[in-house]
């Protein structure tokens, strides 16, 4: 019983990462108008035995299914930034951002779940209740786990160690504390069978978007020569992420009660996350940059164990996601916009 909730808490946290940050892995501008979309977005999300892709204006979940087929959902993107320019905004599109893609995440992780399943015959997707009750739960075992914690041993640290701590070294203390919880939990559930294919597969999504990156034709030869460590990854994100909230959280009063502390932690989560996003969009756009570069760094070391090398079958499942998403933004009707 133990075994099996951790590992579907492995699963929700693992599709949840995937989902969070699905919109964020741009692709490199500057294409040729005649050939394809300028300054497409590709953005990709690793689910169980498949693999959810994002274009500019479309969708799509390729999933593996157990007699050896592939299971394809698709779908038009609806944009709220044309319909509320608003959302446009620096530091507020990345909140939106986010929000859609855990939306789009955990559906798509979802149907993945169903699909693959061999053995549970009749299971029907989860309707939009359970949906929003997933996320709820995700986010709530994230603020437990990620804030909550780090930040009641930070504060027992400081009573029983150095009550003199100023402010800025308080919240360094609660975000190495953070930032070890993460690393921790991330390599643990690497360790599980599960968790390692849906670690495959996410290494099948970096490949395959740097194929589309270098023009070359989509096929698993091409694909199976890239790296899997790819620069605007979303992991990456997620780093910026910690980063950003010990800045941040240093503007908290350090002799305000746990309780504001906590909350706001809480509060200020979307101003992080928006901020972080504005950051990982400039350094994918100047990705020669060397500041940049060093800024990516941790964020490749945190792929080595968010990612493994895929195998061809996987590749394939990446290659079809990308190229049915890529349909929507076909140039000319029936030609997706890929080299």
């Amino acid at each position: 019983m133990v075994r099996r909730l951790w590992i579907r808490s492995a699963r929700l946290f693992a599709g949840v990462l995937g989902a969070l940050t699905n919109g964020l892995t741009s692709s490199m501008p500057s294409f040729d108008r005649n050939d394809r979309n300028v300054d497409m977005l590709i953005g990709g999300q690793a689910v169980i035995e498949g693999v959810m892709m994002r274009s500019l204006t479309g969708y799509s979940v390729a999933v593996r299914q157990p007699n050896g087929g592939v299971a394809i959902r698709k779908d038009r993107l609806q944009s709220l930034a044309k319909r509320y320019p608003i959302v446009k905004l620096p530091i507020l599109r990345g909140s939106i951002v986010l929000i859609q893609s855990l939306i789009l995440g955990i559906r798509a992780l979802n149907y993945s779940a169903v699909v693959s399943s061999a053995d549970e015959e009749g299971e029907e997707e989860l309707s939009s209740w359970a949906v929003a009750g997933s996320m709820i739960f995700a986010l709530v075992l994230g603020v437990a786990v990620f804030i909550f914690a780090p930040l009641l041993l930070t504060n027992l640290i400081r009573k029983y160690v150095d009550p003199a701590m100023g402010n800025l070294t308080y919240n360094i203390v609660d975000g190495v504390i953070r930032a070890i919880f993460f690393f921790i939990y991330i390599w643990s559930i690497s360790l599980l069978d599960d968790i390692k294919r849906v670690f495959a597969y996410h290494g099948a999504e970096h490949k395959t978007v740097f194929t589309f990156e270098a023009c070359e034709d989509l096929t698993v030869e091409n694909a199976r020569t890239k790296s899997r460590l790819h620069p605007r990854c979303g992991t990456s994100f997620l780093l910026f992420v910690l980063a950003v909230s010990i800045i941040v959280f240093s503007f908290v009063p350090p002799t305000s009660p746990f309780a504001v502390k906590f909350g706001a932690r809480v509060v200020l989560l979307p101003l992080i996350a928006g901020i972080a996003y504005e950051i990982i969009r400039f350094s994918a756009r100047h990705i020669e940059n060397r500041l940049c570069r060093v800024a990516i760094t941790p964020g490749l070391w945190l792929q080595r164990i968010t990612t493994r090398e895929p195998d061809d079958s996987q590749l394939e499942i990446a290659i079809i996601a990308l190229r049915e998403a890529l349909e929507y933004d076909a140039v000319e009707p029936g030609r997706a916009a890929v080299a």
